[in-house]
């Protein structure tokens, strides 16, 4: 597979080690600022894309709609690890398809995240259910990170708060006053070198249960983007999650 890595940052270089590791040959490396010796071209384009059987998107959200449409009219398979834009997501869907493309997108494309987000959802179920216990999320990453509240957090406090018939919205900004009873508080802190933290409470007055994944280093997310990749380039059309991906996998696990 010929693979294209749009934002050579730190995530970029991962994901052309893993995909080099993994037996693709890498076609592009697109970025606008890095003076890296990999870098062929500066921006995308159907000329910067052309050779490629995939292209793997962590850029930035101010860039990361164009770029998306761009891959669908094209007709070349993306994976977009880049978070932020979310709100665009039915627009995005509807140009996708139109387009036949073939896209997968993803805050995290971690497998533990994955298998983590799974666990959330069926804990917030049942501490929900009980009615004793309310529910607020936080999460750490690095001073670097460009976005904020994380794609994986938006994901994490989305789950819980389905879960809650009582409560109907996120409050992702610092509050200085008394949190709304319908509300879920979701908090962030950026520092350091940090991976990414995510952490789901669930607090009553006598106790607290604390859902904790702590990411030891970016490898994991490009494992999965570059798996991500070969899936999305497999012949697919349309707008996919990584949780469509899983299944699939899964599935195909079982009835083998």
């Amino acid at each position: 597979m010929r693979v294209g890595i749009i934002g050579y940052g730190k995530m970029g270089q991962l994901i052309r080690e893993e995909a080099l590791k993994q037996g693709h040959t890498i076609s592009s490396v697109i970025d606008p600022v890095s003076q890296d010796r990999e870098v062929t071209a500066k921006h995308v384009s159907s000329e910067s894309i052309a050779s490629c059987d995939v292209v793997i998107d962590f850029t930035h959200p101010s860039v990361v709609v164009d770029h998306i449409i761009m891959y669908a009219k094209l007709g070349v398979p993306a994976v977009i690890g880049t978070t932020g834009w979310y709100d665009k997501l039915p627009e995005i869907k509807k140009i996708v398809e139109e387009s036949d493309g073939a896209v997968i997108y993803s805050g995290n494309y971690s497998l533990g995240v994955a298998l983590f987000m799974q666990v959330v959802k069926n804990a917030a179920k049942l501490f929900a259910k009980s009615g004793l216990y309310d529910p607020f999320l936080t999460e750490m990453h690095h001073a670097q990170k460009a976005d904020s509240p994380s794609g994986t957090a938006e994901m994490l406090g989305s789950l819980v708060l389905e879960s809650y018939p009582y409560k109907d919205h996120l409050v992702k900004e610092a509050l200085h006053q008394k949190r709304e009873d319908n509300a879920i508080h979701l908090a962030s802190v950026r520092g350091g070198w940090v991976p990414g933290t995510h952490t789901v409470y669930f607090d009553s007055p006598q106790d607290t249960i604390e859902l904790t994944h702590r990411a030891r280093s970016r490898q994991g997310f490009a494992v999965g983007a570059v798996q991500a990749g070969a899936w999305i380039a497999n012949g697919r059309k349309g707008l996919f999650t990584l949780d469509d991906m899983l299944e699939d996998v899964y599935l195909s696990v079982e009835r083998t």
